[in-house]
């Protein structure tokens, strides 16, 4: 009986290490997964801030390549409104330089037509012309060129050159009395201001 006595106590004894075993192992490994789980949290939480510092890289990136994509949208806006215009202006404007070459001629046909005609071939010669000069004037009105109007009218400093004064009491001050050489626009562009006498 006492041998059984010991022998339960014996069994009881290693039952109990066993259980102070079981609980030790279950200790070490919850210690062991709380390890883990703590290294795999780090490790998450390193990936989750690498992983946000990247998107904010980017972010940073997009944005810069979207401002840099709007400011090259408006200066392309910006040249092809300059193309369109100098366009505009190189097709409205294309006869000056031949308008230009030309005023000098059209003095030279007024001058001419001043000439009094003595005989009838000097008539003639006049006529023919007069009839160039007209053709050369109409041709020069279907490109948009206007004589500008100076005797009688305002002095305008931007379509009126003034080379001399005088007072006239036929005139008010200020106003074109004669004029020397003739001032051409073409359309809203002044190609020759008006030499002209401006009363004072």
């Amino acid at each position: 009986m006492e041998k059984e006595l010991q022998q339960e106590e014996a069994t009881t004894y290693k039952s109990e290490e066993a259980a102070v075993e079981v609980e030790e192992t279950s200790e070490q490994m919850q210690s062991v997964q709380t390890e883990e789980q703590t290294e795999e949290q780090t490790e998450e939480n390193n990936e989750l801030t690498a992983a946000k510092k990247r998107i904010a890289e980017l972010e940073e990136k997009l944005q810069e390549l979207e401002n840099r994509y709007l400011r090259l949208h408006a200066d392309f806006d910006n040249f092809r409104r300059r193309t369109r215009l100098d366009f505009e202006a190189a097709e409205k404007y294309r006869a000056q330089s031949l308008v230009t070459d030309i005023l000098p001629a059209l003095d030279n046909f007024e001058r001419a037509l001043k000439v009094e005609a003595e005989d009838d071939k000097t008539k003639s010669i006049l006529q023919g012309m007069e009839m160039v000069y007209r053709s050369l004037i109409d041709a020069l009105k279907k490109e948009g060129v206007e004589v500008i109007e100076a005797v009688g009218k305002p002095f305008d400093p931007h379509l009126h050159q003034a080379v001399m004064q005088v007072e006239d009491s036929n005139y008010e001050p200020n106003t074109v009395v004669e004029e020397f050489q003739k001032g051409y626009k073409l359309k809203d562009r002044v190609i020759r201001p008006s030499m002209v006498k401006v009363s004072q």
